[in-house]
């Protein structure tokens, strides 16, 4: 329990008790439950879509349900996906991308990045069917936390303060850590239709392996902002998967 409530705390916005213990095992292995969390902001944002679409039109229901999403989370991935953009896009070396990285202030790269994963999530969704979309919104949001699970697990961590004695939550995990992520993250999917799910997987299969091969071409591993910058793709391109799946060819 204190495991689950540590990602919560890490992970969202949603308060948990003030006695909560601290510890370096607790923060690790709460990765394990990334999957989950996925599943709380999920249902949050599903839930809102539901409340919205009593009373506005489905666009403006799915705005809602989508910023309710980002408050829930403090905009803790958006904000990784924005600086991953800055650095990897203006930094030259490690160095230099990894100091662009921890910069508060929002470059060109990460204004264009944002702007442009958040224009194709909304859009995409909103080509979704409406009774669909629910269980969409939530699959998304666990399996896309799975990934970057497996990133940690197979990627060195690289940030600056990874050689001083205090290191950060997300630069290690077990192999019992990794299974309980992949069965929180399976099992969902598997209530979408089974083309959809197989895209799914294969679609973020494809994407952490570029994504992995490009990251280690650049710097040799990954930081916190990298696996924030992992989750938004993979959210995306899971719902590009099914709208590509379910739309017929236009030309």
């Amino acid at each position: 329990m204190n495991t689950l409530l540590t990602a919560i705390m890490f992970f969202t916005r949603i308060p948990v008790p003030k006695n909560l213990p601290y510890s370096k095992e607790l923060l690790n292995k709460a990765l394990r439950f990334f999957p989950l969390v996925g599943g709380i902001v999920g249902g949050v944002g599903a839930g809102v879509l539901w409340l919205a679409l009593l009373v506005f039109p489905l666009p403006l229901a799915l705005l809602l349900s989508i910023v309710a999403t980002i408050f829930i989370t403090g905009a803790f991935h958006e904000d990784g996906f924005a600086d991953f953009c800055d650095g990897y896009g203006g930094g030259m070396s490690k160095e230099r991308i990894l100091q662009i990285m921890k910069d508060s202030r929002l470059g060109t790269y990460g204004t264009i990045g944002l702007v442009s994963v958040l224009a194709v999530k909304y859009t995409a969704l909103l080509s979704i069917p409406i009774p669909y979309l629910f269980m969409v919104l939530v699959s998304a949001h666990i399996f896309s936390r799975f990934v970057p699970v497996v990133l940690v697990f197979t990627t060195p961590y690289i940030r600056e303060d990874a050689l001083s004695k205090a290191k950060p939550i997300g630069n290690q995990t077990s192999v019992t850590s990794l299974i309980i992520a992949m069965l929180m993250a399976i099992i969902p999917i598997f209530f979408l239709n089974w083309i959809h799910s197989a895209g799914i997987i294969v679609a973020c299969t494809i994407v952490i392996v570029l994504f992995r091969s490009y990251i280690m071409k650049r710097t040799g591993g990954y930081s916190g902002d990298v696996l924030g910058a992992l989750q938004q793709l993979c959210e995306v391109a899971i719902y590009l998967v099914i709208v590509a799946l379910n739309h017929p060819p236009q030309l």
